[in-house]
C-alpha cells in the first residue's frame, strides 16, 4: 500500500487555536475588549488608605505628618486630570504618578507595620502595647491599609494596567486567571477584571493564608500574595496574642 501525499487528508481532530495567527489573535482580544473602568473605585481606595493612616496615633505617622496626604492628594489630583472619569489612557507619566502613589501608601504602612511589631516585641513594652483597645485598633488599621495596597499593586500591574486590559480584553499577557475568565456564558460580553475584583483578590489572600479562586500564574505574582499573606499572617499574629496577654494581666478593679 502506498502513501500518496497528493491524496492525504487535513486531520479535522487538530485544535483551531493551534492555526491562530498573530492577526487572529489581535482581532480575537479585540472583540473580547470591554468598556473602560472608573477611576473613581482606585481612588477611594486610596483616599481610604490616606484616612486610615492618618487616623493612627502619631508617632505611627511618617513625620512631617503633612508630607503623606500633601503627597497623595497631589498624586490623585494629577491622576483625575490626567486621565478624569475612565481609566483608558496610557500615558507614561500616568503609570509613573500611579506606581509613585501605590509605593507611599506601601511604604507608610510598612512604617506602621515595623512600627507595631517592635512595640510588642520589644521591652519595656510602650503604652499602646498594653491598652488591648487601642492595640487592636492600631492592627486593624494597618492590617486593612496592606489589603487595600496589595489591592492596587495587583490592579496596576496585571495584564499592563487597567487600560490595557480594557482595550485587550482579560486573556492578553495575564498574571491572574480568574473563574470568569472560564465561565463566559454567565458574564457580560467584554469582562475583564477591575478594581473591585482584585480588592477581593486581596482580602481573601490576606485572610485564607492560602490560594484563592484566583490562580497566580506568573512567578512575580505569586511572590506578591506570598508577601501579602506572610505580613497578615505576623500583624494577625502579634496584634491578637498581645491584646490576649494584656488583658489577661488586667487587675479587675475593686
Amino acid at each position: 500500500m502506498s502513501l500518496d501525499p497528493s491524496t492525504a487528508q487535513p486531520d479535522d481532530t487538530a485544535p483551531d487555536d493551534l492555526a491562530d495567527t498573530p492577526e487572529e489573535l489581535s482581532a480575537d482580544a479585540r472583540e473580547a475588549a470591554g468598556r473602560p473602568e472608573h477611576r473613581y473605585q482606585m481612588v477611594l481606595a486610596a483616599l481610604t488608605a490616606m484616612g486610615l493612616h492618618l487616623l493612627l496615633p502619631h508617632d505611627f505617622v511618617l513625620s512631617p505628618t503633612w508630607i503623606y496626604p500633601v503627597l497623595m492628594g497631589g498624586f490623585l489630583v494629577l491622576l483625575i486630570a490626567g486621565d478624569p472619569g475612565l481609566v483608558d489612557h496610557e500615558r507614561g507619566w500616568i503609570r509613573l504618578i500611579t506606581n509613585l502613589m501605590i509605593v507611599l501608601i506601601a511604604l507608610s504602612n510598612l512604617f506602621a507595620i515595623v512600627r507595631l511589631c517592635d512595640g510588642i516585641l520589644t521591652s519595656p513594652q510602650p503604652k499602646f502595647a498594653n491598652d488591648p483597645t487601642q492595640l487592636l485598633g492600631i492592627g486593624a488599621i494597618v492590617w486593612a491599609t496592606n489589603v487595600i495596597a496589595f489591592a492596587l499593586w495587583y490592579w496596576d500591574v496585571d495584564g499592563g494596567g487597567s487600560a490595557k486590559r480594557a482595550a485587550r480584553g482579560p486573556w492578553a499577557d495575564p498574571a491572574f486567571i480568574w473563574p470568569e475568565m472560564h465561565l463566559e456564558g454567565y458574564m457580560s460580553s467584554g469582562w475583564y477584571p477591575q478594581f473591585a475584583d482584585y480588592l477581593a483578590l486581596s482580602l481573601n489572600t490576606a485572610t485564607a493564608f492560602s490560594p484563592t479562586d484566583v490562580s497566580a500564574v506568573k512567578r512575580w505574582a505569586k511572590m506578591l500574595m506570598i508577601v501579602e499573606s506572610g505580613a497578615s499572617l505576623v500583624i494577625a499574629t502579634l496584634v491578637i496574642s498581645q491584646a490576649i496577654n494584656s488583658l489577661g494581666g488586667q487587675t479587675p478593679a475593686g
